[in-house]
């Protein structure tokens, strides 16, 4: 913790003055100016007009990963609409749900009709999406077509990153990447149902540290030279990442991050984040074994008027609601769900839980 303090607090002196003057470099692109970046006032002054938000990561039920959620072949807005009903009626109104670059190069034009098809059922159900363009999370070798059934008891065991490894660290994969991210948010720059681009979940995980960080200036100078209406954001997560975190610090419109630590802790970091003066986002919470739950996180968020995103909505084919690395040989109910809401009927997992989100969302 010591060193997670000192790091956020080296973050938190750099400035946006500081920021205004300064030009960084990325590989293989233009430079990137950090003027393009909103100004404090204009992050807030969004952030203001908002309701409190509210929400899960959202996959279907029926989807093991992003591929199988957004392939013509598999994506399924029957139980897109069913669970983003579920999440309406607890009162949630905003979900992250994970883009695949693989998914638009198959098929650009079917891949933005499914966006629009997604995004006009959650609107429907008024809830509005962050979608998360890249990921160094998990499986690094994602093939099109159709995807691996789940590992028995196995948090997570088919979600792959996006791109892949090596690929993410070689430059010339970025001539592909940068027409999907530039063509997505092109067409939805300026589309309402959209909250935020999280433009990349967790650089440098899986080991790839440092070598994420090209992506990172890549992607961040591409989505400026779009510059969409709404705010864009790459998440801090893993506070030993000194380049990274003060990279994605200092280039996002609004502050996200990830934790899964209980009350106390979590409180710290809500606090050395803040003073950024940016809105803070937590995009990524919830892990009962770890004792961050609904019953104390979630207030506290709401206390600070922090963004709530937690991970997962539906107990489905992801399988998180096993423990990273505790696997289930037999596929038995875990003593306790790491994460989810619902049953896949719709039931609650815990009543108490889905009555107190009620209640503070003002359901």
């Amino acid at each position: 913790m010591k060193k997670m303090f000192l790091l956020l607090l080296l973050l938190s002196s750099f400035t946006d003055s500081w920021a205004q003057k300064t030009k960084l470099k990325a590989k293989g692109s233009a430079p990137i100016a950090a003027d393009q970046r909103w100004p404090a006032e204009k992050a807030n002054a969004w952030y203001r007009a908002h309701p409190w938000m509210s929400g899960a990561n959202f996959t279907p039920s029926t989807a093991i990963n992003q591929l199988e959620m957004w392939q013509a072949a598999t994506f399924d807005p029957v139980t897109i609409d069913r669970e983003l009903g579920w999440a309406e009626g607890i009162g949630f109104n905003t979900m992250r749900v994970f883009l695949h670059s693989l998914a638009w190069q198959q098929d650009p034009e079917g891949f933005k009709k499914r966006m629009d098809i997604y995004l006009g059922l959650a609107d429907k159900h008024h809830i509005q999406t962050m979608f998360v363009f890249f990921d160094d999370c998990w499986n690094k070798d994602a093939k099109t077509g159709p995807q691996p059934a789940p590992k028995t008891g196995v948090h997570n065991s088919g979600w792959v990153q996006d791109p892949g490894d090596p690929e993410s660290r070689d430059s010339l994969t970025f001539s592909k990447l940068r027409p999907y991210v530039q063509d997505v948010l092109t067409r939805f720059a300026h589309d309402k149902r959209i909250l935020l681009w999280d433009l990349f979940n967790e650089p440098g995980n899986s080991g790839k540290l440092a070598t994420s960080l090209p992506l990172v200036r890549n992607v961040f100078a591409w989505a400026h030279a779009v510059r969409p209406d709404q705010p864009l954001s790459v998440g801090l997560w893993n506070w030993d990442f000194e380049a990274l975190n003060k990279y994605q610090a200092l280039h996002s419109d609004v502050i996200t991050y990830h934790n899964y630590d209980e009350a106390p802790a979590h409180q710290r970091v809500i606090e050395l984040l803040e003073t950024h003066g940016r809105p803070l986002i937590c995009t990524e919470y919830m892990a009962r074994p770890r004792n961050s739950r609904f019953a104390n996180i979630l207030p506290l968020l709401k206390t600070q008027n922090v963004g709530a995103i937690n991970w997962g909505l539906v107990d489905g084919k992801t399988n998180t609601k096993y423990q990273w690395d505790v696997p289930i040989a037999d596929g038995g109910e875990p003593v306790e769900w790491f994460h989810e809401v619902f049953r896949r009927d719709g039931t609650p997992y815990r009543v108490d839980e889905t009555n107190l989100i009620k209640k503070l969302n003002g359901k």
